[in-house]
C-alpha cells in the first residue's frame, strides 16, 4: 500500500490481541493496542488513527461505551466491533452508534483485512489542493507530506489536518462559512460532523498558539477566519 495507515485495536483478551495486533503488522498497518476500553480512549484521545477496531465485551469500559465516547468526542474515524455475541440487539445498538461493520469471533483474519480494505478505501476523498505547497508568514506546508513547518515548530499532521489547514490558508484573512467548511471537506453537514470540525479547529490553534501574529477566530454563528497579521487577501 502507498501509505501506511494508524489502526487503534481494542481488545481485553491479552493473547488473542497480540496475535491479531502482530498479523495486522505483517499486513503493512500501523497498530497501537490497548487491553481496555479506558486505554483505548486514552490512545484515541492522544494520537490520529484512521480505524479503530473494538472488542465489545471489555471490563473498565466495553466497546460500546468507548464508541459513544469517541462519537461524543466529535470523532469521525471509522470503526467496527469485534464480539463472541450475535444478538440482534447488540448489533443494532453497534449500528446506530456508526459502527461500519461487526465481525464476530472466532474469524478468518483474511477477512478482517478486506473489511479493513474496504473501509478505508471509502473514506472521503481528501480536497484536492490547489497546490504541494504553500507558504505563508515564516511557515509551509507540504500538502504531499502532511508536514507544517515554521517558527520553532515541526508537525505532523493527520490526513483531516491537513486537509483543514490547507481550506484555510486558501481562504486566508476572510471569513469561511461553517457549513463551507463541511461540505468541502467533510462532505457531510451534521451534528456529529459539524463537533469533529470542531475539535479539529482546536487542534490546528494549539499548533499556533505562541505565535501572536495567527488566531484562529471562530465567529459564533458565522464561521472561521484564518487572520494572519501582515499577510494582506490575495
Amino acid at each position: 500500500m502507498s501509505e501506511k495507515y494508524n489502526i487503534l485495536l481494542v481488545e481485553d483478551d491479552p493473547n488473542f490481541g497480540l496475535v491479531l495486533c502482530d498479523y495486522l503488522k505483517m499486513n503493512s498497518y500501523n497498530v497501537d493496542l490497548a487491553t481496555n476500553g479506558k486505554i483505548g480512549y486514552n490512545l484515541f484521545r492522544n494520537n490520529d488513527y484512521d480505524l479503530c477496531i473494538l472488542d465489545v465485551m471489555m471490563p473498565e469500559m466495553d466497546g460500546f461505551t468507548l464508541a459513544q465516547e469517541m462519537v461524543n468526542h466529535g470523532s469521525d474515524i471509522p470503526f467496527f466491533f469485534l464480539t463472541a455475541k450475535s444478538l440482534k440487539e447488540d448489533v443494532i445498538q453497534g449500528y446506530k452508534l456508526g459502527a461500519k461493520d461487526f465481525l464476530h469471533k472466532p474469524f478468518d483474519p483474511e477477512i478482517l483485512i478486506l473489511k479493513i480494505k474496504a473501509i478505508l478505501d471509502s473514506k472521503t476523498e481528501p480536497v484536492k489542493p490547489v497546490e504541494d505547497n504553500y507558504t505563508f508568514l515564516n511557515y509551509s506546508l507540504d500538502v504531499n507530506l502532511r508536514k507544517l513547518e515554521g517558527n520553532n515548530i515541526e508537525k505532523q499532521l493527520s490526513p483531516r489536518e491537513c486537509q483543514l489547514l490547507t481550506y484555510l490558508i486558501q481562504n486566508k484573512n476572510k471569513l469561511v462559512k461553517r457549513d463551507q467548511v463541511l461540505d468541502n471537506i467533510w462532505k457531510e453537514n451534521t451534528y456529529f460532523t459539524a463537533r469533529s470540525m470542531d475539535v479539529y479547529i482546536n487542534k490546528l490553534r494549539k499548533h499556533f498558539k505562541s505565535d501572536e501574529r495567527i488566531t484562529l477566530e471562530n465567529l459564533r454563528g458565522e464561521g472561521f477566519v484564518f487572520a494572519l497579521k501582515g499577510e494582506v487577501v490575495s
